[in-house]
């Protein structure tokens, strides 16, 4: 469970992590396992634990006062899940985190985290990098909903998460883009008669 963590890890780093490291790593992280459905943060809860998913998939969302869902990220292997400005700012969360599948994640308190970058400097550039492509990822993210047609911001979440696709249904993806799973399944089909 710790190999894809430590992996992970060392693929960021431009110094090799040595065994102590590795097993200060292994025991700041705590095995979490989540049934499908099963919350791992639910809204107005302080998010306590950031999470490397091992195995399975999750979703952050919010719920309108309709009841409606809107997703706003969705994880698989090897992608950090938790709600980043709850865990820094120790403040109730607006978002509810789930699992979509049998989840298995490697969790770590904010605290243990710290003391964490304290005694391995180098994970300093690891989280660097996951703060980066978040912010890319986000302003992306932003671009795609104030400037793209649906069609395009369909195009765009297939050429950069292939992968989600075969993990989450359509109207998970739908909410994800911001779009009616009608408006979805008419774009797939034109897509398909391409």
């Amino acid at each position: 469970m710790y190999d894809s963590l430590v992996a992970y890890i060392k693929k960021h780093l431009t110094t090799p992590l040595i065994e102590t490291d590795i097993e200060a790593i292994k025991n700041a992280y705590a095995p979490k396992k989540l049934r499908k459905h099963q919350y791992f943060l639910q809204e107005g809860d302080v998010c306590k634990y950031f999470g490397f998913i091992t195995k399975g998939a999750m979703r952050q969302y919010t719920i309108d006062d309709k009841g409606m869902e809107h997703i706003e990220r969705l994880g698989i292997e090897n992608w950090w899940m938790g709600d980043r400005e709850s865990w820094m700012m120790l403040t109730p969360s607006v978002y509810n985190i789930d699992a979509w599948e049998d989840t298995e994640l490697l969790v770590v308190t904010r605290a243990d985290m710290l003391k964490l970058l304290h005694h391995i400097p180098a994970l300093n550039k690891v989280v660097n990098v996951m703060d980066e492509r978040h912010a890319i990822a986000l302003q992306k993210r932003i671009t795609a909903s104030i400037s793209l047609s649906a069609d395009k911001r369909y195009t765009d979440f297939v050429n950069r998460y292939p992968e989600l696709l075969q993990r989450f249904p359509q109207h998970i993806i739908a909410s994800y883009l911001g779009i009616t799973k009608e408006t979805l399944s008419r774009i797939r089909s034109h897509a398909a008669r391409k």
